[in-house]
């Protein structure tokens, strides 16, 4: 993505970056360290095979993370925030927050 072609408005830049469910969870989990494709299968529940090598790839173009590929056999890939994808760590915990806030409202009014 070109400069050029960006929202001038911050928040909508910020959810052209992470604009589905898929890469926020992929981002969650790689928050904790690096982790291979298979541990990124199992812990985003829902999610294909498909699907993740997808978003993998369009988080990798977008500076969000890095892929490390070992030449060995079976071939050996790692996939790391850089620390443009680490800097989203706030925003995940503001996400968190808000959704932990909102669950108690749902509970309160529910009574």
């Amino acid at each position: 993505m070109e400069l050029k072609d960006l929202p001038k408005n911050p928040i909508e830049v910020t959810i052209r970056m992470i604009n589905c469910k898929w890469k926020i969870l992929i981002i969650r989990e790689l928050l904790d360290g690096t982790k291979r494709f298979g541990e990124l299968k199992k812990s985003v529940s829902g999610i294909t095979q498909k699907v993740l090598t997808a978003k993998l790839r369009e988080l990798e173009v977008d500076g969000i993370l890095t892929r490390e590929i070992y030449p060995q056999t079976p071939p050996k890939v790692e996939y790391t925030l850089t620390d443009l994808g680490y800097s989203l760590r706030s925003v995940l915990d503001s996400m968190k927050e808000w959704g932990k806030d909102y669950k108690k409202y749902l509970k309160l009014i529910s009574r």
